[in-house]
């Protein structure tokens, strides 16, 4: 118990919270750059991966109107390539589009939908993405490698697979949501469309766990991707008993080796649940916390950086009436003892962030707007720390 106070004291007096989050933030905003090409009119959820000298992004586009929908079959996906030294972009690059033809198939018509991205080798990032047209057909999810000394895409697209109870298959979302109902009951309407890797992902034993979901489905769970990069194995299912509609979460383990899921939910309250696992497949009854009393719906982010837990969440408070426009970045030595470092308030939005480390640098992207309601326009990237 002493030992425990005196790394508590440690932590609140060596600087790790803020004594003004907001000014903090606010010089954190300003030295932020746009990643979105010129022609962008829409943009939303980017994921990045940091190698050498340069940041490659993924993230939704579409040319015609700002937000994101994914009955709109002219949302792509597109990548862009940032130096890091000079914090410019050096190159857009498109990634997938509804209708494009590849060496060995074509893509359906339809939108393009959350991208993703890791290393797959020291010259290779591989990317993935959703192709959608809810209520035509089942979605299904396809990767397609990057070759970073080129900064070009192989012309050859795959598809995605999903291992559950039942065998490997296409990764689509009537699979994963099959693999809930065998697994704990579960009882939503099945949606044919929006399963995706919503978190970031992260290593732990050596293996690389991502959080799967169905956003229309209100679905979540915790998968394992292989080592080839090609299946997605479904480890365990968190959904409430209750009448909640949990969409997306993020993930981390905790020092005891427990697992603690921050999940997204949309209608009822509005603010977030967590969930708890000892195994990551077993899972307990989503439930409120303290640490967040006031929660808006919109992704979080659950992140481990020079041992310390960075929680994301967003606040239903409004900036101007803008949505998503104040987030909140709290941080804990072990998970339970939390301290406000960032609070983001502005009127562009800041929402769907996502933070990476990379030579003692935190990174981090934002889906941000001038006008529209949803602020979903251009997609900023920058130095956190």
């Amino acid at each position: 118990m002493i030992t425990r106070l005196c790394f508590l004291l440690g932590f609140a007096l060596h600087g790790a919270a803020s004594a003004d989050p907001t000014q903090d933030a606010n010089r954190v905003l300003g030295s932020l750059i746009n990643v979105s090409g010129p022609e962008v009119k829409g943009a939303h959820d980017a994921e990045f991966v940091l190698i050498g000298h340069h940041a490659y992004i993924v993230s939704m586009a579409n040319d015609v109107q700002p937000g994101e929908n994914a009955e709109w079959p002219f949302v792509y996906c597109t990548l862009s390539v940032v130096d890091l030294k000079t914090m410019q972009v050096v190159k857009r690059v498109p990634m997938a589009k509804g209708g494009q033809a590849f060496q060995n198939a074509t893509l359906p018509e339809g939108a393009c939908f959350v991208p993703r991205i890791i290393q797959k080798d020291r010259n290779t990032v591989r990317t993935f993405f959703a192709s959608e047209a809810p209520g035509k057909r089942e979605a299904q999810s396809y990767y397609l490698d990057f070759d970073i000394r080129k900064l070009a895409f192989s012309n050859r697209l795959e598809k995605l697979k999903i291992r559950t109870r039942a065998g490997v298959f296409p990764m689509q979302p009537k699979r994963f949501y099959e693999d809930a109902v065998a697994a704990q009951g579960f009882r939503r309407e099945p949606k044919d469309f929006g399963l995706y890797t919503i978190d970031s992902f992260k290593q732990f034993n050596g293996q690389t766990y991502v959080v799967m979901n169905n956003y229309p489905g209100g679905q979540n769970g915790l998968a394992i991707l292989n080592k080839k990069r090609d299946t997605f194995t479904v480890v365990g299912h968190f959904n409430p008993a209750g009448p909640e509609r949990l969409t997306e979460a993020a993930v981390n383990r905790l020092p005891d080796g427990t697992w603690l899921a921050i999940c997204r939910q949309d209608g009822g309250t509005a603010n977030y649940m967590f969930s708890t696992s000892p195994d990551g497949r077993t899972w307990s009854a989503p439930a409120y916390r303290d640490i967040v009393p006031n929660g808006g719906s919109s992704k979080p982010n659950f992140e481990k950086f020079n041992g310390l837990y960075y929680l994301g969440w967003q606040e239903s408070t409004r900036v101007n009436g803008v949505s998503r426009s104040v987030f909140n970045i709290d941080v804990s030595p072990d998970g339970i003892a939390w301290q406000r470092k960032y609070r983001f308030a502005t009127d562009k939005s800041f929402q769907y962030a996502s933070f990476h480390q990379h030579e003692g640098t935190i990174y981090f992207t934002v889906t941000q707007g001038d006008s529209s309601p949803s602020r979903k326009e251009r997609i900023m990237f920058g130095k956190l720390e």
